[in-house]
């Protein structure tokens, strides 16, 4: 699923405001244009960090959901502006 050489963070054990915090940071250390996988557990945390991100300016290009329902992969690309 996630492309070769693709940033990876696994929060599925943080909770918020936590699992903003933590996607941030590993945003913060890629250059402006990567893609950063997240991957996350339950709906506040994949409502919370989307829109957060959103409002940043980065761009939530694709949300998978597993097969348990309840853990989510969120494929992120960082603004150029961010």
């Amino acid at each position: 699923m996630s492309d070769i050489g693709m940033a990876e963070i696994d929060i599925t054990h943080e909770v918020c405001p936590m699992t903003f915090v933590r996607t941030r940071l590993a945003l913060d250390r890629l250059p402006a244009g990567e893609k950063l996988l997240v991957r996350l557990r339950g709906a506040t945390p994949l409502d919370n960090v989307s829109r957060s991100l959103k409002l940043l300016g980065h761009v939530v290009e694709e949300i998978q959901t597993e097969a348990d329902g309840m853990t989510h992969r969120l494929i992120v690309l960082k603004s150029p502006a961010a």
